[in-house]
């Protein structure tokens, strides 16, 4: 009866589409479908049965939990009850990739407990960027935000991007048009801030011979361009009132009219756009037109800043350290002393200031080491803040995670379901960890 029941079993979740695992309460692997051992470079599932989960997806001798991560194991065993969380997997290569799980509580063939896992891969490493950097990191901040673009660039409602300037807005935008339907189109950029209310018109919608004084050609505007891609305007709360209307006549239509033509033309675009400002304050203000708004934020994501994900810092310095040194012909590396204190820094300049950071401190570096001197980094900026002497030493990553959740938490005045999506964890999972670190 109980082979039947275990064939039963593998039956059932050979049917997944996904990969898709079932684990017992020591994190052995009972049963796998063919997709998992596909995704994880196992020839048959007979060579995963009772091998650790940990070592086939994390490439880890020890549970995901002892380094922090949030495991479904765990909460699934413990509740009884389904649970979702973001994590960094390895394939049979070695290659990161980034997933979603949903752990599913499972009664198996023996009638002993089991955790289902059903992995829905988001992206790779290499599949997070373009040529000039990538979305580097495996903190939950960022990761939370990767799944909400993977799950938006499959439709084609306009994405409003929200962030601090120097976050990677223009990253996030690509990587929406990559992971679309549009992803053989053009993708074309607007920089709406370098643009005055003058030029706008001819550049996104191009103009015929004679339109205006000195122009003598005929010229293909951005938005034409775009047409069966992305067209992404960059900073789009910097657009004057005059030109916003405009913009909004050919979202709504897709029709437009070149500077100086009376012909009118169609194209498919998809929109994303970008913006560090509050455009809901500038709507309430009469800075920014309500319709447009509305049109361009059908769904709105919210990137995190660098310090809200301080621990993706070393490997975001390393990686954009190992461009500067192709770019010049250098050969630095950066001290662990240098490490520590750009993961103490605040960075308001974001993943841009870190970059010129680091031009700095290679240029100015003779000995092929970058250390803390040559940062330029002002120590009391970067130093933690003080604490009382007589209480015990804070370790570094409780320190990090107190401070995290604690901007957040004056962020959102205290309100802990969108702190705790920022992290990327439960509310269940913040409540615990408020009440652990005393926070309010």
């Amino acid at each position: 009866m109980a082979e039947k029941g275990s064939a039963a079993v593998q039956s059932l979740i050979d049917a997944q589409d996904n990969p898709f695992v079932l684990i017992d309460r020591d994190y052995r692997i009972v049963a796998a479908n063919a997709a998992y051992c596909e995704a994880y470079g196992v020839e048959e599932g007979r060579e995963v049965v009772g091998r650790p989960c940990y070592e086939v997806s994390h490439h880890l001798d020890h549970p995901c939990h002892l380094d922090g991560e949030d495991c479904p194991h765990r909460s699934v065993f413990a509740t009884g009850e389904p649970y979702t969380v973001l994590h960094t997997h390895y394939d049979g290569a070695g290659h990161a990739e980034h997933v979603r799980i949903k752990g599913h509580p499972i009664q198996g063939p023996d009638g002993e407990p089991l955790l289902g896992e059903a992995v829905f891969r988001l992206a790779s490493d290499e599949e997070m960027g373009c040529e000039e950097m990538r979305l580097i990191g495996n903190s939950p901040a960022l990761l939370h935000a990767v799944d909400q673009l993977t799950q938006v660039a499959y439709s084609n409602l306009g994405v409003l991007l929200l962030g601090e300037s120097g976050v990677g807005k223009d990253l996030a935008a690509r990587y929406v048009h990559n992971h679309s339907r549009r992803r053989e189109g053009p993708f074309q950029v607007v920089d709406c801030s370098t643009i005055g209310s003058d030029l706008f018109e001819s550049e996104v919608f191009g103009h015929e011979p004679g339109a205006f004084t000195g122009c003598v050609g005929r010229k293909q505007g951005l938005f034409e361009l775009a047409d069966g891609g992305t067209l992404f305007l960059d900073e789009v709360g910097e657009l004057p009132l005059a030109v916003q209307a405009k913009l909004l006549r050919a979202l709504e239509s897709g029709q437009f009219r070149r500077v100086g033509g009376e012909r009118i033309h169609e194209a498919d675009v998809r929109v994303v756009t970008a913006t560090n400002r509050d455009l809901a304050t500038m709507v309430r203000e009469g800075r920014f037109r309500e319709d447009l708004y509305y049109r361009l934020a059908c769904i709105t994501i919210q990137l995190p800043s660098l310090r809200d994900r301080r621990e993706d810092i070393p490997a975001l310095a390393e990686a954009l350290l190992t461009r500067i040194n192709q770019a010049n012909g250098t050969h630095c590396t950066l001290s662990s002393a240098a490490l520590e204190r750009l993961a103490e820094y605040d960075f308001p300049g974001n993943i841009r200031e870190l970059r010129n950071i680091l031009q700095r401190a290679a240029a100015l570096c003779s000995g092929g080491v970058i250390g803390p001197e040559q940062l330029g980094l002002n120590p009391a900026a970067a130093a933690p803040p003080p604490r009382d002497e007589a209480a015990p030493e804070p370790a570094p990553l409780k320190d990090m995670e107190v401070r995290s959740i604690q901007e957040l938490l004056n962020r959102y005045n205290g309100r802990r379901k969108p702190v705790a999506e920022a992290l990327g964890m439960s509310e269940r999972t913040l409540y615990r960890k408020l009440k652990r670190y005393g926070l309010r």
